[in-house]
C-alpha cells in the first residue's frame, strides 16, 4: 500500500475507517510513483464502492473489504495494474497493487472487458514500499516501438 502524504501517519485501522463509503478504482498499468500523483496514463477498468464500514475483521493475512456490489461491470478493456482507494468525498487515500502473483488485490479475472463482471477475491495490505514492481517502471510512459527502461 502506498499512502498519500496526508495520511502517512495514520494507523492501518484509521486508514481503513477513512474508506467507509469511499471507492476502490482499478486502473490499467503505468501507475504513478506515489498516491500523491494524479493518474494520467491509465484507463479506469472498474470501480467498487465500499460499504460503511468498509472492512470487516481480517482473517489470516487477508483483509475483509465490504463492497456495495462485488462483482461490478468493467468500464473498459485492459489488464489491471493498480488500484486507488478514495474517501467518500473523493480524497485519495492510498494505492494498492493489483493482479496475479505477489499483489495486494487479486481479481477473479486476469483482464477486463466492458460490461463483463470484475470481482475482488482477496485483499491484503503490504507495508509501504513493499510493491513488487521495478522502480524504473514507476511513471513509465511506454510508447509503441520504444523499449521499456532497462536496469544495468
Amino acid at each position: 500500500m502506498n499512502v498519500t502524504s496526508e495520511f502517512a501517519q495514520f494507523s492501518l485501522d484509521e486508514i481503513k475507517a477513512l474508506l467507509d463509503g469511499g471507492t476502490l478504482t482499478i486502473y490499467s498499468v503505468a501507475r504513478p510513483i506515489s498516491a500523491d500523483h494524479a493518474v494520467d496514463r491509465s484507463a479506469v477498468l472498474a470501480t467498487f464502492t465500499f460499504a460503511a464500514p468498509a472492512f470487516g475483521p481480517p482473517a489470516d493475512r487477508f483483509e475483509a473489504p465490504a463492497f456495495v456490489a462485488n462483482p461490478v461491470a468493467a468500464n473498459s478493456v485492459g489488464t489491471p495494474g493498480f488500484a486507488r482507494a478514495r474517501k467518500a468525498d473523493g480524497t485519495t487515500v492510498a494505492d494498492f497493487s493489483v493482479g496475479p502473483g505477489p499483489r495486494e488485490i487479486k481479481l477473479a479475472e486476469v483482464s477486463c472487458s466492458p460490461g463483463a463482471p470484475t470481482k475482488v477475491v482477496s485483499l491484503r495490505i503490504d507495508a509501504e514500499g513493499g510493491w513488487p514492481e521495478r522502480p524504473d517502471y514507476y511513471d513509465a510512459h511506454p510508447r509503441p516501438g520504444y523499449a521499456l527502461p532497462k536496469v544495468f
